[in-house]
């Protein structure tokens, strides 16, 4: 795009259905956009808030934007009626990006997953615009794979081929796609878009932020909170609980983990609102909803993070932040084989377990009493922290502006 004058050349839309003021948006939209920004870029988010979350976090995250000279055009999100809410929401994503490009251009449009990609592709189509589509996951996969769309009932199923033919119009004209995991670019490849320029960006964590010796006091004060005796062994779940995440292996891991350890304590960092009452050891499981600012602490309390996801197709396309957010803080993981690019990362060094079986929950369980604590923060740089997560996204946008 040689034709782009030197200001219009740093001018990007980001476009997400996510909102800044939801968890998600303060730790993987955010971080990379403000850093973004200091290299120069600028950068219009157009992002659908929810209601509750919108008035709570409006003003915290205004002043980050402003901070950080980025510019935010907050829509609301809609939930329901079904299917007819999101078709409001992306008819106003259109007016607004559409008014927004006439008023003055951008060089990119940044798509934060498939329902935005529909307005990214249709500007690339209109104006000429770069086009990137940061797929994130394999999404409608994703939807059948949790329950979500039943492909059985005719409107899910419409709506399933209705996306995977859109993931192909956007594979094919993207100028540059996005994936979180080596297996989902390799998976891509197979379907034939060879020449589609690929790159892998794992979510990263803010290395800064998650940081083991920064909360010593909060620490204490949460342990007290809590009432978790020094050297009581804690296993802690951080982020939403079910649809993907194999919830009942993870509490028969932690099961075991009781039977060895009985003084253990299971953690659940978690908005949402497991039923635990008649799990068999409930009295020694606590769930705690925080905020991301608050994480960092709670996991200093931790001696080990566990993470079960269900090994479907669209899984291999998945990143687990919360497994570099643990790493960060010196937490080994337990997980599972057959998502994301775990099989790769066990031969990486990081300190990582690996369940198949309920053998491998003895074993692991075992060895997770017997380990030392170790660091797993240098193990990151490069490819978990954020810094390196932001320069590969300046990268992208500077080959498509020379």
């Amino acid at each position: 795009m040689n034709t782009l004058d030197s200001e219009q050349r740093h001018r990007i839309l980001y476009l997400s259905y996510d909102g800044l003021t939801d968890g998600l948006g303060q730790s993987q939209i955010l971080p990379y956009l403000t850093g973004l920004a200091k290299h120069g870029y600028s950068i219009t988010v157009i992002s659908f808030e929810k209601p509750d979350r919108y008035k709570k976090y409006r003003d915290q995250i205004q002043k980050i934007c402003e901070l950080h000279q980025l510019s935010w055009k907050p829509l609301i999100y809609h939930k329901s009626p079904l299917i007819f809410s999101t078709l409001y929401d992306m008819v106003t994503l259109r007016i607004v990006a559409k008014k927004l490009f006439l008023e003055k251009p951008f060089a990119i449009i940044h798509c934060r997953s498939y329902l935005t990609s529909l307005i990214g592709h249709w500007l690339k189509q209109k104006f000429g615009v770069k086009f990137i589509f940061d797929m994130r996951g394999f999404w409608a996969d994703e939807r059948v794979d949790g329950g979500i769309w039943n492909l059985n009932k005719p409107l899910f199923r419409m709506m399933y081929l209705f996306f995977k033919k859109k993931e192909r119009e956007f594979l094919k004209a993207a100028d540059h796609v996005i994936c979180l995991t080596e297996n989902a670019r390799l998976e891509i490849l197979s379907w034939g878009y060879e020449r589609t320029a690929i790159s892998v960006i794992p979510t990263c964590v803010d290395t800064d932020l998650f940081h083991p010796t920064k909360y010593e006091a909060e620490s204490a004060v949460v342990r007290k909170a809590l009432s978790i005796q020094p050297g009581t062994f804690v296993l802690i779940y951080l982020g939403s609980w079910g649809t993907w995440y194999m919830t009942d292996q993870m509490l028969q891991f932690f099961s075991i983990l009781v039977s060895k350890y009985n003084d253990a304590i299971m953690l659940i960092l978690t908005p949402d609102h497991p039923e635990l009452s008649h799990y068999e050891f409930a009295s020694k499981i606590i769930i705690k909803s925080v905020t991301r600012s608050e994480v960092p602490a709670y996991l200093t309390l931790g001696n080990a993070s566990i993470c079960f996801i269900k090994p479907s197709f669209s899984k291999k396309a998945s990143s687990a932040t919360k497994m570099a957010e643990a790493w960060a803080m010196n937490l080994p993981v337990v997980t599972n084989a057959g998502w994301g690019d775990i099989d790769r990362l066990n031969e990486s060094g990081l300190p990582l377990f690996i369940c198949e079986n309920t053998f491998d929950y003895q074993n692991v369980a075992t060895l997770l009493i017997d380990r030392k604590p170790q660091s797993a923060r240098e193990m990151l740089l490069g490819n978990f922290d954020l810094a390196s997560g932001i320069q590969k996204y300046k990268a992208i946008y500077q080959s498509l502006t020379v």
